[in-house]
């Protein structure tokens, strides 16, 4: 079980790997946590392991690079290769690819933050795009350092605070409408899980609504008309195959007033903890979170086996 490592979403990620230890305990497995760091290649490698359930948020756990790891070692691991990882992770590739593919994506612009900001450049962003504006940067998750900016003077600590987490910065025009969000399974067979609206306590569904226990509410179905319903379950599963995902991906989306599902990021290692979305969808589908975290194992270890194929005589 890969959890923790160096990113900014190490704590959620460290309570994740304990919900799925604790899960796949349950059904009889011998779990070794193993927190992300120097030592992992070798523990990894000695350790006998049978499979690989990667637990890990953000950087370095999400984006393909533990994957490209476990796929040097030859461990079977769960979710997403490297190139559907590293392409999710980048919030500006992964939207022009689904921008190609003829999905709806709200028009973004990418800034490289350095030491400041131009002013200019606040200008020509709220000229391009209007206000409110959605700021994040293009490669972390759990909204941390993302910023709705309702004026000029927003967007310049907007664009400062995204810059903090990352160089690239994501400027891009705010959908309004309802925030819901479609978890997709492919272990192998594609199932897309039932749409999710959340609630949020905070005027934003940031890191602290997302984490703690009664500040956002999950509705399942959402509260939408059942063609949206269609539509948005349509398009997560279009934005899942296109950009090459495996086991298990959350879409998040924005259905505005006439319908459009507006597609925001795909998360390839959404959150597994108790108060998570994707375990959510699967039990409002009869899938218990055991048997969630099951299904992701046994889809790991099918895959490697005929990856890999018979082995040589």
């Amino acid at each position: 079980m890969l959890r923790g490592g160096k990113s900014a979403e190490r704590d959620v990620s460290m309570r994740s790997g304990e919900q799925v230890a604790k899960a796949l305990r349950g059904r009889g497995h011998d779990i070794t946590l193993v927190d992300l760091d120097g030592n992992t290649w070798d523990v990894l490698r000695d350790g006998g392991f049978e499979c690989v359930f990667n637990a890990l948020h953000g950087r370095l756990g999400e984006d393909g690079t533990v994957q490209g790891m476990l796929e040097l070692l030859g461990l079977p691991y769960t979710g997403s290769g490297v190139l559907a990882s590293a392409l999710c992770m980048d919030k500006s590739r992964a939207g022009k690819v689904m921008a190609g593919a003829g999905l709806h994506v709200p028009e973004f612009e990418e800034l490289e933050v350095k030491e400041g900001v131009a002013a200019d450049a606040v200008e020509r962003v709220v000229s391009r795009f209007g206000l409110p504006l959605v700021i994040k940067p293009v490669r972390e998750g759990s909204t941390i350092g993302l910023t709705i900016a309702r004026d000029e003077d927003a967007v310049a600590s907007g664009l400062v605070l995204a810059g903090r987490y990352d160089r690239r910065v994501l400027v891009q025009r705010f959908a309004a409408g309802t925030e819901i969000t479609v978890g997709v399974l492919a272990t192998p067979e594609l199932q897309v899980l039932p749409t999710l609206e959340i609630v949020s306590e905070n005027p934003v569904y940031d890191y602290d609504a997302k984490y703690t226990a009664g500040r956002s509410h999950h509705i399942i179905p959402a509260r939408i008309p059942e063609a949206a319903r269609e539509g948005a379950s349509a398009a997560a599963a279009r934005a899942f195959t296109e950009l090459g995902c495996s086991g298990m991906a959350r879409v998040d989306i924005i259905v505005d007033a006439a319908g459009t599902p507006w597609l925001l990021e795909v998360n390839t290692v959404p959150g597994l903890t108790e108060l998570s979305l994707l375990p959510d969808a699967a039990r409002a589908a009869g899938i218990a979170f055991d048997e969630l975290c099951m299904r992701l194992v046994e889809h790991a270890v099918g895959r490697h086996r005929h990856h890999v194929g018979p082995t040589a005589t």
